[in-house]
Protein backbone atom coordinates (compact mmCIF):
# COMPACT_ATOMS: atom_id res chain seq x y z
CA UNK A 1 0.00 0.00 0.00
CA UNK A 2 1.34 3.43 -0.94
CA UNK A 3 0.69 6.49 1.21
CA UNK A 4 0.57 9.82 -0.52
CA UNK A 5 1.08 13.13 1.24
CA UNK A 6 -0.73 16.04 -0.30
CA UNK A 7 -0.34 19.70 0.37
CA UNK A 8 -3.36 21.97 0.33
CA UNK A 9 -3.28 24.46 -2.53
CA UNK A 10 -3.99 27.35 -0.16
CA UNK A 11 -1.90 27.47 3.01
CA UNK A 12 -3.99 27.90 6.12
CA UNK A 13 -2.71 29.15 9.44
CA UNK A 14 -3.86 27.28 12.51
CA UNK A 15 -1.65 29.13 14.97
CA UNK A 16 -3.20 31.61 17.36
CA UNK A 17 0.14 33.43 17.37
CA UNK A 18 0.00 34.32 13.68
CA UNK A 19 -3.40 35.91 13.05
CA UNK A 20 -4.35 36.59 9.47
CA UNK A 21 -4.51 40.29 8.71
CA UNK A 22 -5.38 42.41 5.74
CA UNK A 23 -3.29 45.30 7.12
CA UNK A 24 0.00 45.99 5.35
CA UNK A 25 2.98 44.78 7.36
CA UNK A 26 5.29 47.27 9.02
CA UNK A 27 8.52 47.64 7.07
CA UNK A 28 11.53 46.04 8.71
CA UNK A 29 13.87 48.58 10.31
CA UNK A 30 17.12 49.20 8.46
CA UNK A 31 20.60 49.64 9.97
CA UNK A 32 21.40 53.26 10.78
CA UNK A 33 24.70 55.07 10.21
CA UNK A 34 26.89 56.46 12.98
CA UNK A 35 25.71 60.00 12.16
CA UNK A 36 22.28 59.15 13.60
CA UNK A 37 23.73 58.97 17.12
CA UNK A 38 24.92 61.88 19.24
CA UNK A 39 27.22 60.12 21.72
CA UNK A 40 29.29 56.93 21.76
CA UNK A 41 30.52 54.57 24.46
CA UNK A 42 33.20 52.03 23.55
CA UNK A 43 32.83 48.60 25.12
CA UNK A 44 34.62 45.33 24.52
CA UNK A 45 33.30 41.87 23.87
CA UNK A 46 34.38 38.96 26.02
CA UNK A 47 35.10 35.32 25.19
CA UNK A 48 32.02 34.24 27.15
CA UNK A 49 29.78 36.52 25.03
CA UNK A 50 30.02 34.23 21.97
CA UNK A 51 27.39 31.55 21.61
CA UNK A 52 27.67 28.17 19.85
CA UNK A 53 27.07 29.89 16.50
CA UNK A 54 30.24 31.97 16.84
CA UNK A 55 28.67 35.38 17.43
CA UNK A 56 27.36 37.37 20.38
CA UNK A 57 24.36 35.79 22.03
CA UNK A 58 21.28 38.01 21.74
CA UNK A 59 21.15 38.69 25.49
CA UNK A 60 24.62 40.28 25.28
CA UNK A 61 23.22 42.99 23.01
CA UNK A 62 20.81 44.00 25.78
CA UNK A 63 23.64 43.98 28.31
CA UNK A 64 25.67 46.30 26.08
CA UNK A 65 22.71 48.71 25.84
CA UNK A 66 22.23 48.68 29.61
CA UNK A 67 25.95 49.12 30.29
CA UNK A 68 26.37 52.02 27.86
CA UNK A 69 23.38 53.98 29.16
CA UNK A 70 24.19 53.50 32.84
CA UNK A 71 27.91 54.13 32.39
CA UNK A 72 27.13 57.42 30.65
CA UNK A 73 24.80 58.46 33.49
CA UNK A 74 27.27 57.44 36.21
CA UNK A 75 30.16 59.26 34.48
CA UNK A 76 27.98 62.38 34.17
CA UNK A 77 27.33 62.22 37.94
CA UNK A 78 23.53 61.89 37.60
CA UNK A 79 23.13 58.26 38.66
CA UNK A 80 24.23 56.86 42.01
CA UNK A 81 23.50 53.14 41.74
CA UNK A 82 24.30 52.47 45.40
CA UNK A 83 22.73 55.34 47.33
CA UNK A 84 20.71 57.61 45.05
CA UNK A 85 17.11 58.26 46.04
CA UNK A 86 15.98 58.07 42.39
CA UNK A 87 16.78 55.12 40.12
CA UNK A 88 15.89 54.16 36.57
CA UNK A 89 14.14 50.85 36.01
CA UNK A 90 13.78 49.30 32.59
CA UNK A 91 10.19 49.38 31.38
CA UNK A 92 10.74 48.39 27.74
CA UNK A 93 13.50 47.15 25.51
CA UNK A 94 13.77 45.74 21.99
CA UNK A 95 16.45 44.97 19.45
CA UNK A 96 16.68 44.53 15.67
CA UNK A 97 19.67 42.54 14.41
CA UNK A 98 21.39 43.19 11.07
CA UNK A 99 24.90 41.76 11.29
CA UNK A 100 26.99 39.61 13.61
CA UNK A 101 29.26 40.89 16.33
CA UNK A 102 31.74 38.48 17.87
CA UNK A 103 34.66 38.24 20.25
CA UNK A 104 37.26 39.78 20.00
CA UNK A 105 35.69 42.94 18.60
CA UNK A 106 35.37 46.39 20.10
CA UNK A 107 31.82 47.71 20.06
CA UNK A 108 30.91 51.37 19.85
CA UNK A 109 27.45 51.94 21.29
CA UNK A 110 25.76 54.95 19.73
CA UNK A 111 23.23 56.70 21.97
CA UNK A 112 20.53 59.27 21.47
CA UNK A 113 17.36 60.15 23.34
CA UNK A 114 14.23 59.69 21.25
CA UNK A 115 11.76 60.76 23.94
CA UNK A 116 12.18 62.67 27.16
CA UNK A 117 9.07 62.47 29.32
CA UNK A 118 8.09 63.61 32.81
CA UNK A 119 9.36 60.45 34.52
CA UNK A 120 10.79 58.40 31.65
CA UNK A 121 13.36 58.49 28.90
CA UNK A 122 13.53 56.39 25.75
CA UNK A 123 16.95 55.78 24.24
CA UNK A 124 17.83 54.68 20.72
CA UNK A 125 21.04 52.68 20.61
CA UNK A 126 23.18 51.33 17.81
CA UNK A 127 25.89 48.68 18.16
CA UNK A 128 28.79 49.19 15.76
CA UNK A 129 31.41 46.46 15.48
CA UNK A 130 34.92 47.89 15.17
CA UNK A 131 34.76 50.70 12.57
CA UNK A 132 31.64 49.56 10.71
CA UNK A 133 29.70 52.45 9.16
CA UNK A 134 26.27 50.87 9.84
CA UNK A 135 24.84 49.49 13.06
CA UNK A 136 24.97 45.71 13.44
CA UNK A 137 22.01 46.03 15.83
CA UNK A 138 19.54 48.75 16.79
CA UNK A 139 17.91 48.89 20.17
CA UNK A 140 15.33 50.81 22.09
CA UNK A 141 15.58 51.07 25.84
CA UNK A 142 13.13 52.88 28.16
CA UNK A 143 13.93 53.87 31.73
CA UNK A 144 11.19 54.96 34.11
CA UNK A 145 12.62 56.88 37.04
CA UNK A 146 11.26 55.86 40.42
CA UNK A 147 11.81 56.52 44.10
CA UNK A 148 14.28 53.88 45.31
CA UNK A 149 12.18 52.98 48.36
CA UNK A 150 8.58 53.18 47.09
CA UNK A 151 9.32 52.23 43.44
CA UNK A 152 6.74 54.82 42.38
CA UNK A 153 7.47 57.08 39.37
CA UNK A 154 9.00 60.48 40.06
CA UNK A 155 9.84 63.49 37.91
CA UNK A 156 13.21 63.30 36.19
CA UNK A 157 15.74 65.14 38.35
CA UNK A 158 16.83 68.43 36.75
CA UNK A 159 20.51 67.37 36.70
CA UNK A 160 19.55 64.23 34.75
CA UNK A 161 17.38 66.23 32.37
CA UNK A 162 20.31 68.61 31.68
CA UNK A 163 22.49 65.62 30.70
CA UNK A 164 19.82 64.04 28.49
CA UNK A 165 18.46 67.10 26.66
CA UNK A 166 21.51 67.51 24.38
CA UNK A 167 21.10 63.87 23.34
CA UNK A 168 17.54 64.51 22.19
CA UNK A 169 18.39 67.09 19.56
CA UNK A 170 17.03 66.44 16.07
CA UNK A 171 19.52 65.41 13.44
Amino acid sequence: MTTSLTTPSTPQSTSALTPQSTEPSTPRPQPLPRAHFLRFQTLTTRWIDNDVYGHLNNVVHYSLFDTAVNRMLIEAGVLDIHGGSVIGVVAHTQCHYFDSIRFPQAVQVGLRVSQLGRSSVRYELGLFADDAPLAAALGEFTHVYVDRDTRRPVDLPQALRRVLEPLSQSL
